[in-house]
């Protein structure tokens, strides 16, 4: 039981961090405008705000969860409707057409490293969807009665995977055959997103404990 629900975690989180986003299309659209290595510095921001909300989400959360044990239905609650809700933004986003990826001219100024890693960290941390994210997150593998071990698996885990998902965007999209692809594919992958969000959020909202 608690390896499916630690594996329930790390797919939605998986599927959360994956899907399009103002960070992600950050991430995209420094690779091929700019390159590798700036879009892995704005990404390596982007992960710091990541788990800066994954630390706030498990304190709090553990703290609420301690004190009022009702709490975890309404947190059932807005993290199943949130990720409805994802469901239905990216769904949407499916039926419209691809955003032009222009490679700019290549002699613009670019920004310094610490520059994009602030700037990635800040975009992140001031973006409101990504703690509910993570209380969709939590409130998938923090149950009552929820061993000691499943909160450092769900942070540690979810952090590797957020270090391949943001990273591997960095690398992928610096590549040509990569933006041709994604051009090519992208309403079948939004589309896909859109039905495991779907997934997970209804199967949050039936969970009853």
């Amino acid at each position: 039981m608690i390896a499916s629900q630690i594996a329930l975690v790390y797919a939605t989180y998986l599927v959360g961090a994956a899907s399009p986003g103002p960070s992600n299309m950050a991430i995209m659209g420094t690779a091929m405008r700019d390159g590798r290595l700036p879009a892995l510095a704005l990404s390596a921001g982007v992960i710091t705000g990541s788990f800066f909300w994954a630390i706030l989400a498990a304190t709090g959360l553990s703290a609420v969860l301690i004190a009022y044990a009702e709490a975890l239905l309404v947190i059932k609650i807005v993290g199943g409707v949130y990720l409805l809700y994802l469901a239905f933004h990216t769904g949407k986003s499916a039926l419209k057409p691809g955003p032009d990826f222009a490679i700019t001219d290549p002699r613009r100024p670019r920004l310094g490293y610490r520059r994009l890693y602030r700037r990635g960290a800040g975009m992140h941390i001031g973006d409101p969807k990504a703690i509910l994210s993570w209380m969709a997150v939590m409130s998938l593998g923090l149950g009552q009665g929820a061993s000691g071990g499943v909160l450092p698996a769900i942070i540690g885990g979810c952090a590797f995977l957020g270090v391949i998902v943001f990273g591997g965007y960095a690398i992928l999209f610096s590549t040509t055959p990569m933006i041709a692809l994604y051009a090519r594919l992208r309403r079948r992958i939004e589309a896909a997103f859109s039905a495991l969000f779907a997934l997970a959020g209804l199967k949050l909202l039936a969970s009853q404990n």
